[in-house]
């Protein structure tokens, strides 16, 4: 069974910087195929695709409203995915999940089979 673990959220003031993580066990990223994934709720609002990343690490994804300011990263060796998040704006105040997929990436989150409980990431103007 896999399991992922966020962390690395936080509050944080507008044009600031956080870098989340996601720890995978019960996987091995070096021997299988599992895109990564991460996605954002904030209050009231629905689960927001935010960036997503190849198996493979060389391909990545993002929405307008993230691009240039957000990169997602991934090592392998540490079953480990990241996303840096800078220029933060009050408007990514949201909880951050990571998520894992089989093979290709996706932009939605009902295609994703696995994932973490979440980090708050809270942005303050």
């Amino acid at each position: 069974q896999v399991q992922l673990i966020e962390s690395g959220g936080g509050l944080v003031q507008a044009g600031g910087s956080l870098r989340l993580s996601c720890v995978a066990s019960g996987v091995t990223f070096s021997s299988t195929r599992y895109a990564m994934g991460w996605f954002r709720q904030a209050p009231g609002k629905e689960r927001e695709f935010v960036s997503a990343i190849s198996w493979s690490g060389n391909h990545t994804y993002y929405p307008d409203s993230v691009s240039g300011r957000f990169t997602t990263s991934r090592d392998n060796a540490k079953n480990t995915a990241y996303l840096q998040m800078s220029s933060l704006k009050p408007e990514d105040t949201a909880v951050y999940y990571c998520a894992a997929r089989r093979n290709l990436v996706s932009f939605t989150s009902g295609e994703y089979q696995y994932w973490g409980q979440g980090t708050q990431v809270t942005v303050s103007s």
